[in-house]
């Protein structure tokens, strides 16, 4: 009968042990699904539009450092390296952000709608059939005239780089003022072009803050114009 009791006995802890056991490791799966649960997702360029200006800025860049080393000068070291700052620093802010880091965007005229301004424009024929060939799509470059909308359809964002208010281009030269406008605001900036770079138009730190939407680091509707 006593040994009936102490069998008894050992079967239920042996039970007790097992149920806690059980359940100990339920409670472990339910927190670390919670926890799985709680972590941020990283976004990426479809997901935001700040990660997607920031990873049109890094593409840019990164198109500007491949274009120096297939043609390079005696200036292109220190080009490249002056962007690679610029990348590193695009990088912080893409971490900081949430977005995926890293990500390249290349090409910043393939994602600007079509502005419903634009259907207007066939109305001017004398200066469509006047532009030269080349210049198709709005991309007059250099030959541009003073005051004349340039780069249509394409969106501005930044480069990333320090300094006064200022813009680099692959279509205009050192010493050109260009006029800014993001029409989703109203705001606009005239800075003059200091430096090449990969795109239309590219604006600095100071000059995109003063254009740009709280917590945007890309504009889509933007007028540029070539005012000297």
């Amino acid at each position: 009968m006593s040994r009936r009791r102490t069998l008894g006995t050992k079967k239920k802890i042996a039970l007790l042990v097992s149920a806690a056991a059980v359940a100990g490791g339920g409670a472990f799966v339910m927190a670390s699904t919670s926890n799985a649960a709680q972590s941020p997702r990283t976004l990426s360029a479809a997901d935001s539009t700040v990660c997607q200006g920031l990873a049109t800025a890094l593409g840019n860049n990164q198109k500007f450092i491949d274009g120096q080393r297939a043609n390079p000068d005696a200036q292109s070291a220190a080009r490249i390296a002056n962007r690679e700052a610029v990348i590193a620093q695009i990088k912080v802010q893409q971490k900081a952000s949430g977005c995926a880091v890293g990500e390249s965007a290349q090409g910043s005229q393939t994602t600007q709608p079509t502005q419903p301004a634009q259907p207007a424009q066939p109305a001017q024929p004398s200066q469509a059939a006047s532009a030269p060939a080349g210049n198709a799509g709005g991309n007059a470059g250099g030959a541009a005239a003073s005051g004349q909308q340039v780069c249509n359809g394409s969106t501005v964002t930044l480069s990333g780089e320090g300094g006064a208010p200022a813009a680099s281009s692959n279509q205009f030269p050192a010493g050109t003022t260009l006029k800014v406008t993001n029409l989703d605001n109203n705001k606009s900036t005239t800075v003059k072009v200091t430096s090449v770079s990969g795109s239309c138009v590219l604006l600095n730190n100071a000059a995109f803050e003063q254009v740009r939407e709280p917590g945007k680091f890309l504009i889509r509707r933007a007028l540029i114009q070539k005012v000297g």
